[in-house]
């Protein structure tokens, strides 16, 4: 990834993500019936191309602060209720089952995984990459399309290979998430989440001096429909929106929408094209504390991405992509970065 224009800084970065995953069904493996587990292994490692773009929400989302070799995912699913329902237990990707869509998968930006206005909240982040926590989720099927999931995070994410290691303590509380929708044409759904613990506020301060404890709670929508063709050769559009109680996050809200488009190249039935935008509106507080620091803010970051991916060899693919961020402040920089980027993927299935 490179940042060629604006931004803190020119120049390029190289960005590593290795994973290595498992899947068991433990029916077959042990006898243990309606029950699967799941594991997964990563190592991040290279630069940091945001040191270079300086914007608050990211342009690459494998980048990390600190490269390790980590156990990511470690769970057991079992079917309850006649299989119309399934109880997961051990350390899970919350952004798996909630606040997630297909359509924006494609796209290289880390607000097209989960909203800002939830991915920094928590004492350390909340249960995604690069480190998930320990979860208890139960999902439940609604006649033939509709779903109910809700789950039980541990607020402290911290996995093995983590310096903290995994938090069996649960001393800053939990984050409780719920999503109902449905999957007639695409994807329909509505969530909530809410922390069991106080959070310290951004921006204000008690008589001592301390932060001002506040509820850390938000909420989002999402839309993901196809207009056309099918997994071939089509288009899916989709929107997103999500709010947050804006004392307890640098984002009180924001936006993502797109589309992805499937076999438009005549020939290359692999081809997928997909363009997004995302905006992150700035809390109150954050933008104080920033005017405090002796800059300006504006009220929101937005950024636009482009890009394409296709396959070369069953096993490789490349994806050339390209950003431009309207940053929300700049240390007397420009507030506009440009960036362009060539991921390539390499799979290796095993069955």
């Amino acid at each position: 990834m490179g940042n060629v224009a604006g931004g803190d800084a020119r120049g390029a970065r190289v960005l590593g993500n290795i994973e290595v995953t498992a899947d068991g069904d433990l029916d077959r493996l042990v006898g243990w019936r309606g029950a699967r587990a799941h594991l997964h292994l990563l190592n991040n490692h290279g630069g940091s191309i945001n040191a270079l773009a300086g914007t608050l929400q990211g342009v690459d989302n494998i980048e990390v602060a600190d490269g390790r070799t980590k156990l990511y995912d470690a769970w057991i699913e079992q079917d309850i209720a006649g299989g119309r329902a399934a109880l997961l237990v051990g350390l899970s990707d919350l952004n798996v089952d909630f606040y997630q869509n297909d359509s924006a998968g494609l796209l290289i930006a880390p607000a097209f995984g989960i909203g800002s206005e939830l991915a920094s909240t928590g004492p350390n982040g909340p249960s995604i990459f690069p480190s998930t926590a320990l979860t208890m989720r139960l999902n439940v099927a609604i006649a033939d399309s509709g779903y109910v999931r809700a789950a039980v995070v541990n607020a402290r994410a911290g996995v093995l290979g983590d310096t903290s290691g995994i938090d069996f303590g649960m001393r800053d509380g939990a984050l409780l998430i719920a999503e109902a929708g449905t999957r007639i044409n695409g994807k329909l759904a509505v969530g909530a989440w809410h922390y069991t613990r106080q959070q310290d506020d951004l921006y204000a301060r008690d008589a001592n001096g301390d932060p001002v404890k506040r509820t850390a709670i938000g909420a989002y929508v999402l839309i993901d429909q196809r207009v056309s063709g099918d997994d071939s050769r089509g288009i899916d559009l989709f929107f997103r929106a999500g709010v947050s109680d804006g004392k307890t996050t640098p984002f009180r809200g924001g936006f993502q929408a797109g589309l992805l488009a499937r076999g438009l190249v005549p020939g290359r039935p692999d081809g997928m094209f997909s363009v997004g935008v995302a905006q992150g509106l700035l809390s109150r507080g954050f933008r104080r504390s920033i005017r405090d620091s002796g800059h300006r803010a504006d009220a929101a970051e937005t950024g636009v991405e482009i890009t394409y991916q296709d396959r070369l060899a069953p096993f490789l693919s490349v994806q050339p992509d390209m950003q431009y961020v309207r940053r929300a402040f700049a240390d007397g920089g420009p507030r506009s970065t440009f960036v362009l980027g060539l991921r390539l993927i390499a799979e290796w299935p095993v069955r």
